[in-house]
């Protein structure tokens, strides 16, 4: 469950993200909906690590945040997709990879 309430948390994280590239904070519900995620986000990180080592947890839920926040620049915002880029993205989600696999809980 620990895994579920960490991966949500990081997918708020890529919402508040690219909130934040929507007019940053010039209208109302937008800006509502980016803080709204933002604090979301950090409840559920904050749920995750007590279950999940802080280490593993911080990272993963940055990894999220960072490899969709650049998935969704480059969907929504026409954001190079070098290979060197997308390149750099794959050896997050490999790091990722490993902390999920080495992680016991």
């Amino acid at each position: 469950m620990a895994w579920i309430v960490l991966f949500t948390a990081g997918v708020l994280e890529i919402v508040w993200a690219v909130g934040l590239n929507y007019k940053g904070f010039t209208r109302l519900w937008p800006s509502v909906a980016t803080v709204s995620a933002m604090a979301a986000s950090l409840a559920l990180l904050g749920v995750a690590v007590r279950t999940l080592p802080l280490g593993t947890a911080y990272a993963i839920w940055t990894g999220i945040g960072t490899v969709g926040t650049v998935l969704a620049g480059i969907w929504l915002f026409g954001e190079s997709a070098a290979f060197i880029r997308l390149f750099c993205v794959f050896l997050i989600l490999a790091g990722m990879t490993g902390l999920k696999l080495l992680t016991e809980t």
